[in-house]
């Protein structure tokens, strides 16, 4: 009983965390780890985390959906930028870190340092966006922070994997190293991507022969990160990899490159639940950080009192040093990346400048997180002769305490930064949305008249077909001349136009929803009737909003 309570208090936590932030305007990661704190200082108990399932329950389904999410085509566009810091900027911190680590704090062996520095590169987009509410991130940079979160991701659990083996069995080789990175990377994504297919064939299969459950369906799509992660770790590879890999080829489902795209319904009930899913999962995690911290932190003052700096307050020291060494490491790499990126395009035409205030965005804007915190408390307990691993609460507290201070550090800096960042303009994708109506419009066109040349054969009255057939083709052909027109003044004119007849749809469907609900107050509709007409009109509604 005391199980369901706990779980029933986080979620009630998560569900005020949103209102909370919005009347406040404060992070919401900040506000849920404020109310963890909270639970704790009213319960007086603490959540019992087991590390492995911690890890297994929260991170496949959120980095499955980041790599399903994604926009592949930016992820592609910006690939070296992205891969620059997702592979050499994780060994760059990892390597730079971990020395500092080790030397700040003599009594943490270095694999152990290591392993800290591994889980503390990853990144955190979602509490980046939170932070940036009031100052929204442009559009290329964020798909920037995306691709290198959802890499980057696999990357830092991968070194602080092999970092972890080194300090359990006590032996560390460059070439083994190499061989397991290898294979945690390879075989991870390929479990991913052969996990993925195969499910999605036999979704296909079963949907053909017996039809669409929209209930089973989208718990299929729950389980299937779970069970890329599972058959990768049980193969010894990255289940983190795998996870993602198959949230980038569940996302060629939906474009019909692979077998398996399902109803509109489906999908529309699927991405509510996901995004449910997305919100409670990060929540849960952040609360969980606020109700560990009391814990984690006497831990680590017991620790810190047998090293050779036994006061408390160099815990804050090196919290401090630790997040400014994050920082600065980033912004020397990013300085030094975005020279070589203009260096190499210097043919293209004349070299732009690296802003200052950009930079430091980018270096801001690594902002630590969920990943981070799965992570450190998947560090064993003991080492392979069965003696406690060293510094263990130590790490934890460290890894903690970093992401609160990251996100306290951006949430006062980014929005400030980003008032006067200059990025290149974005590109407008009007013309080309223009150009998918038209497509979209043109094969409908087609579709109608050939159906209901077919309906209408044999009838007694083809007339009726033709005329309900040439009503529907009216409606795609003026869509197709208003999408059509050269003139740019025309053009933005048939948008305007869009814009003006988007917002009187509106308005007459909620005055329809409104009637609708009267009429079943005043016992003139019956009840399934009532239901079936507004969730006819929420589906129009939705079309336009």
């Amino acid at each position: 009983m005391h199980l369901i309570e706990t779980i029933l208090l986080l979620l009630l936590a998560v569900v005020v965390s949103g209102s909370i932030a919005r009347m406040t305007r404060i992070a919401l990661p900040l506000v849920q780890i404020g109310l963890g704190a909270a639970l704790v200082l009213i319960t007086g108990s603490t959540v019992d985390l087991e590390p492995d399932i911690f890890f297994l329950l929260f991170l496949p389904p959120l980095l499955f959906l980041d790599g399903w999410r994604i926009p592949k085509e930016d992820l592609f566009r910006d690939r070296a930028m992205i891969l620059e810091l997702a592979l050499g900027l994780v060994l760059f911190t990892v390597l730079g870190l971990g020395f500092l680590i080790w030397w700040m704090i003599p009594e943490m062996p270095l694999p152990v340092a290591f392993a800290l520095a591994a889980i503390l590169s990853p990144t955190d987009p979602i509490a980046v966006q939170a932070i940036a509410a009031r100052a929204p991130i442009p559009k290329r940079l964020m798909h920037i922070l995306e691709g290198e979160s959802l890499l980057n991701d696999a990357t830092g659990l991968t070194c602080m994997r092999i970092a972890v083996i080194a300090a359990t069995t006590g032996a560390f080789s460059i070439g083994a190293a190499i061989g397991t990175f290898l294979w945690l990377a390879l075989v991870g994504v390929a479990v991913g991507v052969a996990s993925a297919i195969a499910i999605s064939y036999a979704k296909t299969l079963i949907s053909r022969r017996w039809g669409e459950d929209v209930g089973a369906q989208i718990l299929v799509s729950l389980l299937i990160p779970f069970a890329a992660y599972l058959i990768a770790e049980e193969l010894e590879a990255s289940g983190i990899l795998a996870a993602v890999a198959a949230g980038v080829t569940m996302s060629f489902t939906e474009r019909g490159a692979i077998p398996g795209q399902s109803m509109a319904m489906t999908r529309i009930r699927r991405s509510v639940v996901w995004d449910t899913v997305q919100f409670v999962a990060n929540g849960v995690i952040f609360v969980i950080l606020g109700e560990q911290m009391p814990s984690i932190l006497s831990r680590a003052a017991e620790v810190v009192r047998g090293t050779s700096r036994p006061e408390i307050w160099w815990l804050a020291v090196y919290v401090v040093a630790i997040v400014a060494a994050l920082a600065a490491l980033r912004f020397i790499w990013v300085w030094t990346s975005l020279k070589l990126t203009l260096y190499r395009r210097r043919r293209r035409g004349p070299p732009a400048k690296v802003g200052l205030r950009l930079t430091l965005v980018m270096s801001l804007a690594g902002v630590r997180g969920a990943i981070t915190l799965a992570g450190i408390l998947t560090l064993p307990f003991v080492l392979g002769d069965g003696s406690p691993m060293p510094s263990r609460n130590l790490a934890i507290f460290l890894a903690a305490a970093v992401i609160i201070v990251s996100l306290l550090v951006a949430t006062f800096a980014l929005p400030r930064l980003l008032k006067g960042v200059e990025l290149p303009p974005e590109p407008s994708h009007e013309r080309e949305e223009d150009r998918g109506r038209v497509a979209a419009a043109s094969a409908a066109l087609r579709a109608v008249e050939d159906a209901s040349h077919a309906m209408a054969e044999g009838k007694a009255n083809p007339d009726l077909y033709s005329d309900v057939a040439t009503r529907i083709m009216e409606l795609y052909r003026q869509r197709i001349e208003s999408r059509t027109r050269t003139d740019e003044d025309d053009a933005e004119a048939a948008r305007l136009s869009d814009r003006i007849e988007r917002q009187l749809r509106m308005a007459g469907l909620a005055a329809e929803r409104e009637e609708l609900g009267r009429l079943a107050r005043l016992r003139r509709l019956d009840e399934e009737t009532a239901k079936k007409l507004i969730r006819e009109v929420d589906l129009q509604e939705l079309r336009y909003s």
